[in-house]
């Protein structure tokens, strides 16, 4: 099914090109459904590139969903233009009387920065609280998830010395969770940050579940409790090349970066990247809009209430 767009949005040229299955507004208003609406808080710089790597993954879903786009502040981006911003994005006070059926999101070039340092810390904190009751089901993504479990179980993380760049071999630690259907034993997804959670305290909470690890990269998708926060350490919606352009960025700006783990063909940079992950990216976004937002959300969002624990697994 098609994810629903404005009818001008850039990223539509784009999945239009790749055979994803986007809807113009104009065309959605002639549709009698009743669509997922997603809301997208978009912390990356480049905006555009971030659109399209999520609506690339929402476009891929067997529902239909209607995305608006959310930005933190009204300050001018550095990588995207005044007036896509204007035309595209909304402030929080325009959709804080809204409920919402899933919210993403994304990551945040601040892994070395203190969470309480962020210029709109207080911010993105607003945000988090308010979607606890506004929101059915919240995925967290890098930055963003590690601000998160901070913010709500006061779980810090540690910063490494060096940036975990790559994409690495990941395993389930769970087996009946509706998030893992379809799940091989064993998969592949890209990781970049420069912060770590510890994984022994995250098992140990009781409010959350670590479903998926890595020897290398540690934890990678923990489910909490009440299904309403899914936390991503990773980046499953990155698109074969941006790793790569990350690396060759940070070698512009003269940081001597490590070179992504596991990813160019023979380790060499020189050479092609290898994506391998792209199938199980995709998999997680269709099974949490899937199990945890379309299943569980009303079909009337202003009856928005709570919504099912986990059961526990075996």
């Amino acid at each position: 099914m098609p994810v629903k767009i404005p009818d001008d949005l850039p990223a539509a040229e784009i999945l239009e090109s790749e055979n994803i299955f986007v809807m113009s507004e104009t065309r959605a208003a002639n549709q009698d459904i009743r669509p997922m609406k997603v809301l997208i808080l978009n912390l990356m710089p480049n905006k555009i590139e971030t659109e399209t790597q999520l609506l690339r993954l929402l476009g891929n879903t067997p529902l239909q969903v209607d995305v608006d786009l959310l930005r933190i502040h009204d300050k001018e981006s550095k990588h995207t233009s005044t007036d896509h911003m204007n035309d595209f994005y909304r402030d929080f006070e325009t959709v804080r009387q809204k409920n919402y059926d899933g919210l993403i999101i994304t990551g945040a070039p601040l892994g070395q920065i203190e969470f309480e340092d962020v210029s709109y810390w207080d911010h993105i904190c607003e945000i988090i609280d308010w979607s606890q009751q506004h929101v059915t089901s919240v995925l967290f993504l890098c930055w963003a998830a590690h601000a998160a479990l901070f913010h709500l179980y006061g779980l810090n993380r540690k910063l490494l010395n060096k940036k975990r760049t790559g994409v690495f071999l990941h395993r389930r630690t769970s087996q009946h969770f509706p998030l893992l259907r379809g799940f091989d034993d064993e998969f592949f997804a890209p990781h970049s940050r420069f912060a770590e959670m510890n994984i022994n305290e995250l098992k140990c909470h009781p409010d959350l579940k670590v479903l998926t690890e890595s020897e290398e990269a540690g934890a990678y998708m923990i489910l909490s409790r009440n299904n309403r926060n899914l936390f991503v350490m990773g980046h499953p919606e990155y698109q074969k090349s941006t790793l790569k352009d990350e690396y060759c960025r940070d070698l512009a700006e003269g940081m001597d970066p490590e070179v992504p783990q596991n990813y160019f063909t023979q380790d060499n940079p020189d050479l092609i990247p290898i994506a391998r992950w792209h199938g199980h990216g995709s998999l997680l976004v269709s099974n949490w809009l899937n199990y945890y937002v379309y299943q569980l959300t009303p079909y009337n969002l202003d009856d928005m209430t709570g919504i099912t624990p986990w059961e526990n697994d075996n």
